[in-house]
This record gives structure tokens, sequence and C-alpha cells, in this order.
């Protein structure tokens, strides 16, 4: 008989009790054959003495003798098993530590392909063969190879682990079911496990959507912390020039300084030195008239001395020393007031520098904003991008709609501002007159308009080439180092206040305080009248780019 033979009908050397090849196989008087050991057991606990497969019953226990038939056809089938199992592990490979071994393998235990639910033991792809030909193991529930197979009968009752106690929340036989959980409520293994892996899918989505977010945080905390290394270094960059700066200020200062003190004390030398000079320079006429006056007086011959007194009579012409004096220069509050220079210097200095830090800071708050064809006066020419405007000559046919100014050549942004705080620029290079602010919504934009913050407008102006003004109640005459040619406007809705600055020489033209603004605000520009083209150059909105 082959082995395939064999194999196809290998149901039939199998024990109905233990499920098993047979081992010393036995024949009930109904013809049904078992291990002896399993039948023996059967009828040992049980009353009845009825076979196992067709239920005859026998009136007395029968008496059970080896099939001997049998049992040489099932130790040809187990040869044969072997011979096949033998020349198939080589090509399979042993288990390694870590990896389920098979139950079955004697020797070298191969690696186990499957485990049995219903037999717990773990099988090789040799070993596994009956399960996947025989009838009556095919309905067993097999698994990825697990370890612990014991872990799954129940140590209480010898049964396997088949249901779910949901109210204990535990796993039962079901002899459990009937006996320690009668009254409890129980679904199969299957039914929770379904439900437990529903939970376990519902956990992990949950889980890996709490790791991305928590990945978004890592990465928006990175991000803030590369803003924040940026901004370092940008104040580091920015401290170290002002220091200098100021270090630099300082040393000039000190150059100067000791320049003066210097100076004057050069003169008082260079005044001593002379007079020591001509002092000497009289000292040595007066040394060869002492000489000529004692050589003289010595003289015995009467005539000689009476010949050369004449010429000794007169003194050498000299210089009256008795009111010349060297005047030491006075020092004193020298060094007060090279100190007090260099504390208006450094004062002027430090405005400068704390105005350039200001402005930078709100320049962080820069909007977008685009001039509303809708709200420009009929003179008025309006960029394509809504980012430049100029006065031309001719008024344009447009409708006379509410928004629209219709004496003042004014336009307003399209974007209004009811909250926080908002900055832009604008260019107002190679102009004459100009008017740059914010207005209320609620202006007066017909007939005549006054510009003042009593009416909604917050704003400063160039009039006549040269003449600044904040349009305050009343106007503000503004005085500055130099024409800006870019101007920024800054408001902060919350405290009521609209700063002006000039951008390029990081000053501050003007600033409105302590307002209460309840409509909204909208960016407010004038280019003024063309005035014969001496004013067509337009007015700017132009992107922020950071002072240094």
């Amino acid at each position: 008989m082959s082995a395939g033979s064999n194999l196809r009908s290998a149901d039939q050397f199998l024990c109905s009790i233990c499920l098993d090849v047979f081992t010393d196989p036995v024949t009930t008087p109904c013809g049904h054959n078992f291990c002896k050991t399993c039948i023996t057991h059967h009828w040992d606990d049980n009353v009845l003495f009825k076979c196992p497969i067709c239920k005859e019953m026998f009136n007395t226990r029968p008496q059970l003798n080896i099939n001997v038939f049998i049992r040489e056809m099932v130790s040809e089938f187990r040869r044969e098993a072997q011979q096949k199992s033998s020349s198939s592990s080589s090509e399979q490979q042993a288990a390694k530590p870590g990896e389920v071994p098979c139950d079955v393998c004697t020797g070298t235990r191969l690696k186990a392909l499957k485990s049995c639910l219903v037999c717990l033991l773990s099988y090789c792809e040799t070993h596994l063969e009956p399960h996947l030909t025989v009838s009556r193991l095919n309905r067993h529930q097999l698994v990825e190879p697990v370890e612990n197979l014991e872990d799954r009968i129940c140590t209480k009752h010898d049964k396997p682990l088949e249901l779910f106690c949901k109210t204990d929340q535990t796993c039962v036989c079901m002899l459990c079911s009937v006996l320690d959980h009668k009254t409890h409520e129980f679904v199969p293994l299957r039914e929770e496990y379904e439900g437990k892996k529903a939970e376990l899918e519902k956990t992990e989505a949950e889980t890996q959507q709490m790791i991305q977010k928590r990945r978004l945080k890592i990465q928006e905390i990175k991000e803030s912390q590369k803003i924040s290394n940026d901004a370092a270094d940008r104040e580091k960059l920015e401290g170290f020039l002002i220091l200098t700066s100021l270090k630099k200020s300082v040393e000039r200062s000190l150059k100067k300084f000791i320049k003066e003190i210097e100076d004057k004390q050069k003169t008082t030398e260079k005044q001593a030195e002379d007079f020591i000079k001509d002092l000497e320079q009289e000292i040595c006429e007066l040394k060869k008239r002492s000489s000529e006056v004692e050589q003289l007086s010595r003289s015995e011959d009467h005539l000689h001395l009476l010949q050369r007194f004449p010429s000794l009579e007169d003194a050498p012409p000299t210089k009256n020393w008795t009111e010349v004096r060297v005047h030491p220069p006075s020092y004193e509050g020298t060094v007060v007031r090279a100190v007090d220079q260099l504390d208006k210097n450094l004062r002027e200095k430090m405005k400068k520098v704390l105005t350039k830090a200001e402005l930078r800071r709100i320049q962080q708050c820069e909007v977008d904003v685009t001039l509303d064809p809708d709200t420009a006066h009929r003179k008025l020419i309006l960029s394509d991008d809504g980012k430049q405007v100029h006065c031309g000559y001719m008024r344009k046919n447009l409708p006379d709609n509410p928004e629209r100014f219709a004496k003042y050549v004014g336009v307003l942004g399209k974007q209004s501002f009811s909250s926080d705080r908002f900055y832009f620029e604008v260019q107002v290079k190679g102009k004459t007159r100009w008017d740059v602010g914010v207005a209320r919504d609620s202006v007066n934009r017909k007939g005549t308009i006054t510009i003042d913050t009593w009416n909604g407008y917050w704003a400063v102006c160039l009039r006549n080439g040269n003449e600044y003004e904040a349009y305050n109640d009343p106007p503000v005459r503004l005085h500055l180092s130099s024409p800006p040619e870019k101007v920024g406007v800054f408001v902060d809705y919350e405290e009521g206040l609209v700063s002006f600055y000039d951008v390029d020489a990081a000053e501050l033209m003007y600033s409105f305080t302590g307002f209460y603004f309840a409509d909204k605000l909208y960016p407010y520009f004038c280019p003024g009248l063309n005035y014969s083209g001496r004013n067509s150059a337009p007015l700017m909105i132009c992107p922020v780019n950071q002072t240094v």
C-alpha cells in the first residue's frame, strides 16, 4: 500500500476518542475500534457500557482483545509516516530559540507550522498533514503557532476554554458555564474576540492619532525653537552692532577729551619754553656785559678805562619780567563736559536703537492691504494689483455709490480691522503732497470734508513739499530730521493707538493715543492733486522689509 493511499485513508487509523493514531487497538462487539486505554477510561467514567460511536448498549462490560490486524496496519502506517517525516525533515528547519517547536516530533523538533486549539498541540508541516486531510480533524481550529497551549485548558475541569464570562471578565470552559458561572452572561470566545479586536483597532487608531498629534506638536515646537533661535541670532547681531557702536562713541569721546587736555598742555608748555628761551638769551647777554665790566674794572690803565667806560654805560635791552607769568590752564569741568556730551550722544543713539527695535517688533503685525476701487475718487487712477494710486487729470465716469469719495481725492483699503494690531507701509517718495492713515467706516465721503480725529481720521500729511502735520484736533506741526520716503502705519485697536514711523530712519513721526475705537477701521490714502505733474508720483503700498 502506497504512502499516498495510506494518507488518503488515514482517518481509519484514528481513535474517535483521543483523535490520534491507534495505540493497542481493540474492537468492540459492535465492530468499532478504539485505543485500549481510551475505551477503558471511557467506560471507567460511565455507569453504562455503550459504544461511543453507535451508542449500542452492552449489558456487561465486554472483554476486549488487541486487534492484531489493525495493529499491524497501524504499525505500517506509522513506519511510512515516519519515513515521510524523515524525508521532509531535511527540507524543514529545526525550531530556533524563540520559535514554537512541533510537539509530535521525536529527536530534532522542527519548527511548528500551526497550533491546534482542540488538540492543544503544535504541528510541523508533516505532522499537520492529518488535520488537512482527515475529515474529523479538519474541523479543528488551527492558529499560528503559539506556546503554552496548556494555558488554554481549564485548570479546574480539564476542558478547553471556549466561552467568555462577561460577568467575571474571564475565559471559562463549558462545565464552568453550568457549574461555577451558571447565572452569569456568556458569549463564545470568538464573539468576544471580535468585540475586543474592534476595541483594540479603535484604541490603535486613537493611539496613532495621538502619536500623529504629538509628532505635529514636536514639529511645532521645533519650528518655534527655530524661530526662537533665529530671533536670538538676530538679537545677538543687533546687540553686537549696537554695543560696538556705543563702544566706539565712548572711545571717540575719550580721544576728544584727551586731545583737549593735551592741546591745553602743549600750549602751556610752548609758552613756558618760549619764556625760558628769552630769559636764557638775556642771561647770556647779561653775562657777557658782566664779564666786560669785570675785566674793565680790573684795568690799571687810567686812559683805557675812561675811553671804554662810555660804551659800557648803557645796559643791553631786556624785558621787564616782573609781571610775566605762566598761567596753568584750567582743566576743571573738562571731564564733566565730556561726560555730558557723551551722555547726550548715547541718549540720542539709544533712542534711535529703541525706536528701531520697537519698529521691528510692530512690523511683525504686517497685514496685506489693497485699495478699494469702489471708494476711490473719480480722478484717482489705481494699479491693477490695487497697490498704487495717483491722481489723474480727468474725472472718470463711475457710479456715485455711497462708499465713493465725491470731492476729496481719497481712497480706502478693502480690508477692515476691528480688533488686535495691524501694520502696513506706504512709499511716499517723490511726492509734494499726500495723506496716509486710517479712517472709521462711518466717515463722511461727500461734500466738504475736514480731516481730523473728531471726524474719524487718524492721519499724517505733507503739504507744500516740506510741511508735515498730524491731523489732530488741532493739527500738530511735525519737525522731522529728514523727509521720509516710506511711512509705516501701526494701529493697536484695543489700546486706541495709531503711530506713524519713518521706516528708513527708524524714527517715530507721531502717535495718536488714548482714543476709543468702536467702528471698523480702514487704511486711508490721499495722493493729492496732480498739480501739472509736480505731484504725479504714486502712493505705493509696499511689503515690509524688516529693519536690521
